[in-house]
């Protein structure tokens, strides 16, 4: 990759990792639906690993991961009690939100605008079920705290809406990182060298 290609991709991830993240932790509630908000940095976590590819995805998602640990690292009891702060998991989420945003059918199929769309909703959707099993698991555990929802609760009031918000936000970020982002034209070129490989993973929208 030539200097000035990739000054670009660090300035262009730069300001957008600030502005999105700022603008999540500071205008929290400009958007909500049942009580929830976007997760921007999620979504533009997937989105950059779908459109951009593997690496690109990873690193943007440890650097956010770093962010929403030290800004919002939800606090959980542990089985003394006490009340801890979970740093790490903003970490570990990200990583394997971009593992997975990088490998959503882009084997087989190449990738589109339509597929970029379905990486959000697909992986908040998992994301999601696997935070109410997670702490429908650790509140079974703990003898004096109950997990205060049924599976149709837990859809209605959060899977749901969640899902929604973030196919919402995606618009937007796609539109951004499509024409403003950190590659010309959109498409990050080391995966059109990979197509002329035999990997169909570049990107035509």
């Amino acid at each position: 990759m030539r200097r000035k290609q990739l000054v670009r991709k660090i300035v262009v991830y730069a300001i957008y990792i600030l502005l999105i993240t700022t603008f999540q932790v500071t205008f929290p509630g400009v958007i909500s639906l049942s009580g929830l908000h976007p997760d921007l940095m999620f979504v533009m976590v997937v989105l950059c690993a779908y459109m951009f590819g593997f690496y690109d995805g990873i690193i943007v998602g440890v650097l956010v991961g770093f962010i929403r640990d030290y800004f919002s690292a939800p606090s959980i009891r542990s089985l003394d009690g006490t009340v801890v702060s979970s740093v790490g998991i903003g970490l570990f989420v990200m990583i394997a939100v971009a593992t997975l945003g990088s490998s959503f059918f882009t084997r087989r199929i190449e990738r589109n605008f339509l597929l970029a769309f379905l990486s959000v909703v697909f992986i908040t959707l998992l994301y999601k079920l696997a935070g109410h099993f997670v702490i429908y698991i650790w509140t079974s555990i703990l003898s004096d705290v109950s997990y205060n929802m049924d599976l149709k609760q837990a859809l209605l009031k959060s899977i749901l809406p969640q899902t929604a918000l973030n196919l919402f936000a995606s618009v937007p970020l796609y539109l951004m990182l499509k024409f403003m982002g950190p590659y010309k034209g959109g498409v990050n070129p080391v995966l059109i060298d990979e197509k002329g490989k035999g990997d169909n993973s570049w990107l035509t929208m």
